[in-house]
């Protein structure tokens, strides 16, 4: 996927958390906590938490879900989509 790309994952609080990945160093990339663990954010409301960070998801795109494996640990559970920007000012996480 190309940038800007939305991921969603469990953060460290174990809340989720909807990031987007810009060309911006990574401190700097928009974030949106839920605030909560359970249940999952809704496709509505990631959608929602996006348009509040200035993105849309591209036309046509699905949310991709991947599971990862720490061993011991149980399975990191994470998404990713294609989004824009819904205004020119977003890209890079700076003004244009």
């Amino acid at each position: 996927m190309m940038l800007p790309q939305a991921r969603m994952a469990t953060g460290a609080s174990g809340t989720w958390v909807l990031y987007v990945l810009t060309a911006a160093p990574f401190l700097e990339w928009p974030v949106y906590d839920s605030g909560r663990t359970a249940p999952m954010p809704t496709r509505d409301e990631r959608a929602q938490a996006l348009a509040a960070l200035g993105y849309t998801i591209e036309d046509g795109a699905e949310w991709e879900w991947n599971a990862t494996r720490h061993s011991p640990a149980a399975a990191h559970l994470w998404a990713a989509i294609a989004i824009r920007p819904i205004t020119a000012a977003v890209i890079g996480g700076g003004e244009a």
